[in-house]
């Protein structure tokens, strides 16, 4: 999983590196640079979404993993773990577990970490994945700036994420074909345009508790794509 070393690498050095611009930068560029994060999420979410051949598909993933989510409460949990490391931090950034959850959704549901990830995982040199990471770092530098240290901390399910999609491609190479790609792509595209809509402050989104809809699809797709 070399390249998703590297990649957790590269977002943890970009965001120090936000971090430290952070504290000298006047709050109304933070804002501006929050607004624009926020429209390019929104673009990057349509893009995605539009890959689909199988929209019955991706409308079942999403509300099966809606209420998977609303079950579990996963953002209740991920509220608790976040609270857990500002305690452990003595942090006092409101964005926080904002910061965590857009990073990892902006780091993780493009359709380069799920190609990047496979082609490592089916024996291939990661050079997706590098040419990932030197674009994860220099926007972990935006992230971090505008959002905290809670961008830092979203290198832990970076890792889990995009290190189970390698593993998964090398044990079972057969499945790891172009329609399970574009699918889980364009349910991360629907994911992010959620996110975008959340940052801009048109309306909240809660995208934590719809995530399992990123499991959902590759069962639906092996079952009946």
């Amino acid at each position: 999983m070399t390249g998703t070393f590297v990649n957790v690498g590269a977002v943890i050095a970009g965001s120090l590196i936000g971090l430290m611009i952070n504290r000298r930068l006047n709050p109304r560029f933070t804002n501006t640079v929050f607004q624009a994060i926020g429209l390019f999420t929104v673009f990057l979410g349509i893009s995605m979404a539009l890959k689909t051949d199988n929209i019955l598909l991706i409308i079942f993933s999403l509300v099966l993993g809606a209420i998977t989510g609303e079950l579990l409460r996963i953002d209740k949990g991920i509220e608790r773990f976040s609270d857990y490391l500002k305690r452990k931090l003595k942090s006092r950034n409101d964005r926080f577990s904002e910061g965590l959850i857009t990073s990892f959704l902006l780091f993780c549901m493009g359709s380069m970490t799920i190609l990047g990830a496979i082609e490592e995982g089916l024996g291939d040199e990661p050079n997706l994945l590098l040419a990932k990471s030197l674009m994860d770092g220099f926007s972990s530098i935006a992230l971090a700036s505008a959002m905290g240290i809670g961008v830092l901390f979203s290198v832990v399910p970076l890792l889990i994420y995009q290190g189970g999609i390698t593993l998964f491609a090398e044990y079972f190479q057969e499945h790891a074909t172009e329609l399970f790609v574009n699918e889980l792509t364009a349910v991360g595209g629907i994911l992010l345009l959620g996110l975008g809509i959340s940052i801009l402050d048109i309306k909240k989104v809660n995208i934590v508790n719809m995530l399992p809809a990123l499991i959902y699809i590759l069962v639906l797709v092996y079952f009946f794509g």
